[in-house]
């Protein structure tokens, strides 16, 4: 059954609100140096990047809509065409970039409102990737009680993920 409160809720903020400062996301897709670092691929209304350092694993991708929007509910006719097909793409990604067998596909969206899809590396002996254990994981990162993936490691991460997905331009 459907909260009329939630779906109220994922209406507010559907574009970015002009005369207001960019949020985290729009500004991540305009920030030079964090392209150089992260972004893997831009393609049409998409943005494929590495999750940003302190990176919990290594792959660990993110497939953002370009557009500010707060999800699939607000996608034009040609993005909700292109999401399936570019969703399944990067997620066949994370499996030869990581070598793991499983990739989580979470999208919230409340603690940054633009859509923003995570990808990520399940490794079947690795507990602390193990279903809802990597949230767990990632606010171990986050507050540095946990060591986060080796930088190296995922700089080589996203130089094979872009030779892997050039062919898609």
């Amino acid at each position: 059954m459907s909260d009329p409160r939630l779906s109220a809720a994922s209406q507010e903020g559907s574009g970015q609100p002009s005369g207001e400062a960019p949020c985290g996301i729009c500004r991540l897709h305009g920030d030079g140096e964090a392209a150089a670092r992260d972004e893997i691929l831009r393609q049409g209304p998409w943005l494929l990047r590495h999750h940003p350092r302190p990176a919990p694993l290594a792959g660990w991708l993110l497939l953002d809509a370009r557009r500010h929007l707060g999800g699939p509910i607000d996608f034009q006719p040609d993005e909700a065409a292109a999401f399936g097909p570019m969703l399944q793409r990067c997620s066949a990604r994370v499996r030869p970039l990581t070598g793991w067998g499983r990739v989580y596909v979470i999208a919230l969206g409340e603690g940054a409102r633009p859509l923003h899809v995570h990808l990520i590396p399940r490794h079947g002996d690795d507990p602390a990737s193990e279903a809802w254990r990597v949230a767990d994981l990632y606010r171990a990162v986050a507050s540095g009680e946990r060591a986060a993936a080796p930088q190296r490691q995922v700089e080589e991460l996203v130089d094979q993920a872009r030779k892997l997905t050039a062919a898609w331009r």
